[in-house]
């Protein structure tokens, strides 16, 4: 009985997965598709309000999607929607993946300039347009990194992490950099999807990374219209 129960179980898990590889795939290809045929988007996008809305439909979508997959499996397990063992250690491997986050940034931003590709940071602050900024705030620095920590760090790295915690934050970190659709940004973006799940990893907890991710983008986005 216990055997046959796991072999369920298991069977399960893999049909999963390939939800999840799915869905993930899907995303990619869209991504890409809209790099190579659409080209950047424009310069002062942050200033539209079509951006944020459009970036929230995308996330509600990709969430309903996830939450499908996830129909039948524990929420507080598939998503590590837990406590950390230890805050401090958990701020202290945060921190320690913001360094080695910016060291890659820093290194490899003069020989592929991965911040100019995404193209969406605006040249300048204009108050005028500090609403809409505001808007699209909310959604790149709070509800995508949310959504974006539930799909990878919460539910892909459950899934996968029958296969080994290495296998589970290597395939998260490289997924996580293809679903961006970026090129010259792909290298960096595989940095901080790896950091990220190593940092589910080791505290056992979705919420230290989520809190990076959220943090890491709002920073970005302040900076690149502040200086």
């Amino acid at each position: 009985m216990g055997t046959d129960s796991e072999g369920t179980r298991r069977l399960v898990l893999t049909k999963k997965l390939a939800g999840w590889f799915t869905l993930i795939g899907v995303v990619s290809a869209i991504s890409y598709a809209g790099r190579f045929t659409s080209g950047k988007p424009p310069k002062n996008a942050l200033y539209q309000y079509s951006t944020a809305a459009s970036e929230l439909v995308l996330f509600a979508l990709i969430l309903a999607v996830v939450l499908l997959i996830a129909r039948g499996l524990p929420k507080r397990e598939a998503f590590a929607l837990r406590q950390p063992d230890s805050w401090r250690h958990a701020l202290r491997l945060a921190v320690a993946v913001f360094i080695v986050i910016g060291i890659a940034n820093a290194a490899l931003n003069p020989l592929l300039h991965p911040g100019r590709e995404q193209g969406i940071t605006p040249s300048g602050w204009e108050p005028s347009h500090a609403t809409a900024f505001a808007v699209n705030l909310f959604a790149f620095a709070l509800v995508g990194p949310v959504v974006e920590e539930l799909t990878f760090r919460g539910l892909g790295f459950y899934l996968l992490e029958p296969y080994g915690q290495t296998v589970a934050i290597v395939v998260i970190g490289i997924t996580f950099g293809l679903w961006h659709g970026l090129v010259e940004a792909l290298p960096v973006l595989i940095v901080f999807g790896t950091g990220l799940a190593f940092l589910r990893s080791r505290t056992d907890s979705i919420y230290p990374g989520m809190i990076l991710h959220v943090t890491f983008n709002a920073a970005a986005l302040l900076l690149a219209v502040t200086v």
